[in-house]
């Protein structure tokens, strides 16, 4: 028992085990990546990113299976590695913060004009809906808005008013309208 212990750590070398970890993490992080910019619009960067993405795949997905009857170690080590991969690009990701979002905001009708300002204030087109609430009158505020730096601009809304409701939305593509400049990667 202790000699096949000794032999499933040992079957590989460190660095190899090491490369196959990194790489599988490197190869997951983008894989993510790419599904996320492909589906927000993003065609042509999505493209690049899964040629280096399948690249990366065949060499360490031919190290592993080459040699998994004599380092099991290594089809482990690559499945952790997927797992990190996929942890490690949804925090990637949301860094960068691809594409815009639709927010539905809902307000009381007293706080109208100083969301509303605050809004605008932000080069943001906004449209006014007349709603009923629950126990009064209400107002939905609907905007499009960079994905970038979304959370400080609904923390703002909710400092202006506190019981605002804010529902967000992926939003694919957008035509017409006023909205915010696009993202500079190339769709």
């Amino acid at each position: 028992m202790g000699d096949f212990i000794i032999n499933f750590f040992t079957a590989a070398p460190w660095y190899i085990v090491l490369i196959v970890f990194v790489a599988k993490v490197i190869e997951v992080t983008l894989t993510t990546i790419r599904i996320i910019i492909v589906n927000r619009g993003f065609k042509l960067p999505g493209a690049v990113v899964s040629f280096v993405e399948v690249l990366i795949w065949v060499f360490v997905a031919s190290r592993v299976v080459s040699n998994i009857s004599e380092a099991p170690l290594l089809g482990i080590t690559y499945a952790l590695g997927y797992g990190v991969g996929v942890y490690v690009g949804s925090i990637v990701e949301k860094k960068l913060a691809f594409g815009k979002v639709l927010l539905h905001v809902i307000i009381p009708l007293e706080s109208e004009e100083v969301v509303s300002s605050y809004i605008r204030n932000q080069e943001i087109g906004l449209t006014t809906i007349d709603a009923k609430g629950y126990n009064s009158d209400k107002l939905v505020l609907m905007m499009y808005a960079n994905r970038k730096n979304i959370e400080i601009f609904k923390n703002g809304i909710l400092e202006l008013e506190p019981h605002a409701l804010i529902g967000e939305s992926d939003v694919v593509t957008i035509d017409g309208g006023t909205v915010p400049k696009k993202s500079k990667f190339v769709k």
